[in-house]
Parts: structure tokens; C-alpha cells; sequence
């Protein structure tokens, strides 16, 4: 799988580059830059907990991890999204510190490090590009942060060289920490829904459902539960009540159910003369029951 060796690639890139770029930071006394490279660091950091991750999510479901491996890559998604927030906090703290007292800063040494700094994250970024996994997402978010931070430093470092006015250069980390700050909690809010089991965002249940009650034969459907594994893989069970032959209704119901990217669905079959013993708790149709009216056949 390429997935792998492009992000050990963006990795052994951000890792080189971020120790580079500490050390230019201290030389050229820009905290924008002394940001960016904590930054970088923690893209490195998070690379490469989503490699060792997402290597291990590609493994098959066992007797351990019956539904597979998949969320360890959600796993990996959270530790780089906390690494991001961590970071986007103490890069404001510092920024905040050098407002108060501003001091001198080499603004030629910092337009090299910016166009160093752009081409090495764009290939990165390049390296990273295909978004299968939320991990991955996470990490060409940050490659792309990365090379847009650098385009603000780059832009900065030439007005301050204009104008002198120092204040520009923590005023700048502060907007690329906001920025990197607000993206990290819309991926979290993500890897949070996936945790709890929420509904996969593009599903709508009442619209499966009504799809299902179309199929001939189908006299109800309840019980229907839908989770995600990784944001990618869905799975579905539900109760199905028919007097048909159960092979071609279940042929029908994952055909219908797949077209909705459902990969992984349970059955349950039952004759419309039985019982369901939890047939009272379908809990999640409650509300919309009212509106649609019971579907009697």
C-alpha cells in the first residue's frame, strides 16, 4: 500500500526540516518561524504515530479485534489532532509574550527560511495528498497549514523589511496558531462522532428506512442501527419482517443498503406472524412515527 512509505516520506521531510528550522528561528529571532517549527515538530511527531497506526489498521479483523483494526487509525487521527491543539496554544503563549516586548529580528535570513520552508512543505503536502483515512486527512491538513503558514511568514518577513514594524511577526503566528487551531477541532468534533457510534455523516436513517420498506415483501423494518468504523467502512443491522423467500430479500437489502455505502450489514429475519421480543424499543423512530404514520401491510 502507498499510503505507507508517502507518510514515512512527509515524516523523514518534517523531521529534518524542523530542527533546520528551530535553529533558524533562534538565528533570525522570528517567533513566527520559532512556531512554525514546533509546529513541523509536531507534524513529525503525529506522522509518525499515524504511520505505525495506520499500518496497524490495515490488519484483519481477529478473535481480539473482531470489527478489524480501522479505528486505529481514527486512534491516530485523535494524537495528531491533540498535538495540534497543545501546539497552536503555547505558540500563541509565546507570541503573546513577544508583543509585550518586541526585539530585533534578521528579516532576510527570514524570507530564506520562508521559501525554503514553502518548497519543502508543498512536497510533503504533494507526498500526502491522497485523503483515504481520516488519519491521513489529518495529516495533509496539517502539510497544507504548513505551506499556507509559511506563505504568511514569507509575506510578513518582506513587510516588516520594508517597514520595520515589528509587532507583525508574533501578530502572524498568532493567526497561523488560530487558524491550525479551529481546523484540529473540526477534525476532532469528527473522530468524536466515530467514537460514539454516531450515525456516518452523509447516512440518513429515515431515508434507508423508507428505501428498505419499498422492497416487495419487506411488511417492516426496525431495530435499525448504523455505525462507522473509520469515517470510511459503515455497518448496518436491523430487523427485517417478511413472509418471503429470506434469500432474495436479503439480496435486495444489501444491494439497496450498499448503494447507500454500507460495505457490512447483519440480518435479522422475521415471519410477520412472530414476536419480536424488543419489537416495542425501536427507540430511534419514535419522533419521526408520528409524521409518517405506521406502516401497516
Amino acid at each position: 500500500m502507498k499510503t505507507k512509505s508517502n507518510i514515512l516520506t512527509a515524516f523523514i521531510l518534517n523531521l529534518i526540516f524542523s530542527v533546520f528550522e528551530f535553529f533558524g528561528g533562534i538565528i533570525t529571532g522570528s517567533v513566527a518561524i520559532v512556531s512554525d517549527a514546533m509546529h513541523d515538530l509536531g507534524d513529525a511527531l503525529s506522522i509518525f504515530t499515524a504511520y505505525i497506526l495506520e499500518k496497524k489498521s490495515l490488519k484483519q479483523p481477529d478473535e481480539k479485534y473482531t470489527y478489524g483494526y480501522a479505528r486505529y487509525s481514527v486512534l491516530a487521527g485523535a494524537i495528531t489532532t491533540f498535538i495540534l491543539l497543545g501546539g497552536s496554544v503555547l505558540v500563541t503563549a509565546s507570541a503573546i509574550t513577544r508583543i509585550i516586548n518586541p526585539r530585533e529580528i534578521n528579516y532576510d535570513g527570514m524570507i530564506v527560511f520562508a521559501v525554503v520552508g514553502m518548497c519543502v512543505n508543498s512536497l510533503a503536502a504533494f507526498f500526502t495528498r491522497s485523503k483515504e483515512s481520516i488519519n491521513q486527512k489529518a495529516v495533509n491538513l496539517h502539510m497544507l497549514e504548513d505551506v499556507l503558514g509559511w506563505i504568511v511568514v514569507l509575506i510578513g518577513a518582506i513587510i516588516m523589511r520594508f517597514t520595520d514594524i515589528k509587532l507583525i511577526d508574533p501578530i502572524l503566528s498568532i493567526a497561523v496558531a488560530v487558524f491550525i487551531f479551529i481546523n484540529a477541532l473540526k477534525n476532532f468534533k469528527e473522530i468524536i462522532d466515530i467514537f460514539l457510534e454516531k450515525i456516518p455523516k452523509d447516512t440518513d436513517i429515515n431515508e434507508i428506512k423508507n428505501h428498505i420498506m419499498e422492497i416487495d415483501g419487506v411488511c417492516d423494518v426496525h431495530h435499525i442501527h448504523i455505525r462507522s468504523i473509520d469515517g470510511i467502512n459503515h455497518y448496518a443491522t436491523m430487523h427485517i419482517v417478511t413472509d418471503e423467500e429470506p434469500k432474495i430479500i436479503k439480496n435486495k437489502i444489501r444491494e439497496e443498503l450498499s448503494e447507500h455505502g454500507i460495505c457490512h450489514v447483519t440480518l435479522e429475519l422475521e415471519k410477520s406472524d412472530e414476536k419480536c421480543g424488543e419489537k416495542d424499543c425501536h427507540i430511534e423512530f419514535k419522533n419521526q412515527e408520528h409524521h409518517h404514520g405506521h406502516h401497516h401491510h
